[in-house]
């Protein structure tokens, strides 16, 4: 079947500068390639005039109350798709860095029943992203990648990514259930070790079109660090499906 209700989440934090020009690329995709991928904005407690474009434009959104964080806005726009109906969720930047272009890519294993979870990744084809984040960060990366091949058996390469899709089944789990800390490596290793599949597609990224990321150099290490030793926790406990 591949008429599947499409979602994109897009998680959203003090993005005035974004939220209307990403939006925009959806909407023109749309409409161009006669494709019709639904959104929701998650402004996730922004503090500048994010909720306000939203409303002037009429953008679909939801408004926190509280800064969340990445984990609190996906499991919002997870719990939107579920209580909504959608086939398929993909996450997708409120800041510019992902392309809607490569949406097909990512659903389309899971549309051909070939994956319940597709990551869409910058390093399993080196010519497909110039931008690949700071040598600190792809060293993180490599090292997550090798603790989760560790406990998993499975090699991700793109750990980190936030370009992802989900299919109906992860959509009501992560509805109810979603990592708050560490949400796309820490959901991936849970997810393979209950025996879902997972799949990588090369997919090409942008640097950040405005705007400050949330993640501070100087919370690398520890950044890192964290996630492994969640890595390291989730394979003592989580059980297979």
């Amino acid at each position: 079947m591949n008429n599947k209700r499409v979602l994109l989440i897009v998680p959203s934090y003090n993005e005035e500068d974004n939220v209307l020009s990403n939006y925009k690329k959806i909407i023109d995709y749309n409409k161009k390639h006669n494709t019709n991928y639904d959104a929701i904005i998650i402004n996730d407690g922004s503090k500048d005039r994010t909720e306000e474009i939203c409303l002037k434009n009429n953008i679909p959104h939801i408004s926190l109350v509280h800064n969340l964080g990445i984990g609190g806005a996906v499991q919002t726009g997870y719990k939107y798709a579920y209580e909504n109906n959608y086939d398929i969720a993909v996450q997708f930047d409120g800041d510019g860095q992902h392309d809607v272009r490569y949406v097909k890519d990512i659903i389309k294993p899971i549309k051909d029943s070939k994956a319940d979870m597709v990551i869409g990744s910058r390093f399993i084809d080196k010519s497909s992203s110039d931008f690949k984040s700071s040598k600190v960060r792809r060293i993180g990366i490599k090292l997550i990648s090798f603790f989760i091949k560790l406990i998993t058996s499975k090699k991700i390469y793109d750990t980190t990514s936030g370009f992802r899709a989900v299919d109906k089944e992860l959509i009501k789990k992560f509805s109810f259930n979603y990592p708050v800390e560490y949400p796309e490596p820490v959901s991936t290793t849970e997810v393979l070790r209950l025996g879902y599949k997972v799949e990588e597609v090369p997919v090409s990224m942008n640097e950040r079109e405005n705007g400050v990321s949330s993640i501070k150099s100087w919370k690398n290490i520890y950044y890192m660090i964290n996630v492994i030793l969640s890595i390291i926790i989730i394979g003592l406990g989580v059980k297979k499906k």
